[in-house]
């Protein structure tokens, strides 16, 4: 009988608010420096919070989706450089647990990730395929058992500091770009040949630097199914869920921060309303529309999960589109809100109210997947299908 570590024993909720006390304590620095947040990340390691969505038989905690995105949520109120690269890490798991069933391969590696903590990366983005993710130019070239593969990545997240990273390509290299599989190489699988920095306005420790990726492995480590079934049935979905609850983590400790400001003026000044106490309403109803956003979400994913024609299906799509343009709009609005409210205060860093690194972080919501690419896929799918107007579908 397996006997629950003294950690396990604790609930998801408890472990994760331990490891983003620590995240929190770093989150300025990670950012100023542009850094990775080393600091934040061992904390979910120590926690063993890696492997949580695994399933149980492979030595996870068979963790729903929803509780994943509870844990991105709570790591995003703290640190969104922790939170986005455990995201990122928990899209490629669903990936892995999915979309490999009987490859012994990749059911012993999931094991390995629970074991020992580790952390996957993804190489999805290219030079020459314009931010698609769903066309590659490079091919893996299979030679008998080996497989092998070099790919400009224009970024690789969390690149240097990842254990394994699953990298996309053509199937052969007589196949069209659209003709995709992933696989998946560990550390000492591949090189990495730095050619780009990863400077940027928010989400700087997530340090997604660009390399040229060589990489030599076994050829059992590709992923058995399409990568176009991964990212129809998984990938995006979880993407959009997860990183919209990190978003909504982001802009609840702006929330948070500002209704501080507006309850410290209101005890400046009894029986007085202060002047932010509309704006922190306004705020708290926006923020409400976030949550509502996601968790009707998780609960659309979780009852098609092991349908694929559910999750294949075009109003799944859609919604998951517009729960990703829905919840990176709105956090916006959110924080500029509570940047109103909370003034200068809010506006100078190192103040108990500073948002500008909340801010910032935000800004990338709209261009991770272009907010652009995702309104023209669905207007394409529109044109041809029905919008679900149910409220209990």
């Amino acid at each position: 009988m397996n006997v629950a570590s003294p950690i396990t024993a604790l609930s998801l909720a408890e472990r994760t608010q331990r490891a983003a006390k620590v995240a929190a304590e770093f989150a300025d620095t990670v950012d100023r420096e542009a850094r990775f947040p080393k600091e934040g990340m061992d904390a979910v390691k120590a926690e063993r919070l890696m492997g949580i969505q695994i399933p149980v038989q492979h030595g996870g905690e068979g963790a729903t989706m929803s509780e994943v995105a509870e844990v991105c949520s709570i790591l995003g109120k703290a640190c969104a450089a922790t939170a986005m690269t455990y995201a990122m890490h928990q899209i490629q798991i669903a990936s892995l647990s999915d979309h490999a069933p009987d490859s012994a391969w990749h059911e012993t590696f999931l094991k390995c990730i629970c074991d020992e903590q580790l952390l996957i990366g993804s190489a999805t983005s290219e030079a020459g395929i314009g931010g698609n993710l769903r066309n590659s130019v490079c091919a893996v070239d299979v030679e008998g058992d080996i497989v092998r593969l070099e790919k400009n990545a224009t970024v690789i997240s969390y690149g240097a500091d990842a254990d394994a990273i699953m990298v996309t390509s053509r199937r052969h290299k007589d196949s069209p770009p659209s003709d995709q599989v992933a696989t998946l190489f560990t550390k000492d699988q591949y090189t990495l040949e730095h050619t780009a920095e990863w400077d940027t306005l928010g989400m700087r420790g997530t340090c997604s630097d660009g390399y040229i990726f060589r990489g030599e492995a076994l050829a059992q480590q590709i992923l058995p199914k399409p990568f176009a079934e991964i990212a129809a049935q998984s990938m995006l979905a979880v993407s959009h869920l997860l990183w919209g609850a990190l978003w909504f983590g982001i802009a609840a400790d702006a929330v948070n921060r500002a209704q501080s400001y507006v309850r410290a003026a209101a005890r400046r000044s009894p029986g007085q309303t202060p002047p932010g106490a509309l704006r922190l309403a306004e705020a708290s109803s926006m923020l409400q529309q976030v949550k509502s956003n996601v968790v009707a979400g998780l609960k659309q994913f979780e009852a098609g999960k092991g349908d694929p024609d559910a999750l294949s299906a075009m109003g799944f799509a859609v919604a998951m589109n517009n729960i990703k343009i829905g919840t990176s709009q709105t956090i916006l609005d959110i924080i500029n809100q509570c940047m109103l409210i909370c003034g200068i205060q809010g506006y100078k860093n190192g103040t108990p109210y500073s948002l500008g690194r909340h801010l910032r972080d935000a800004h990338s919501a709209q261009l991770m997947i272009s907010n652009d690419r995702i309104l023209g896929n669905t207007s394409t799918m529109l044109l041809v299908g029905k919008q679900e107007t149910s409220l209990l579908r």
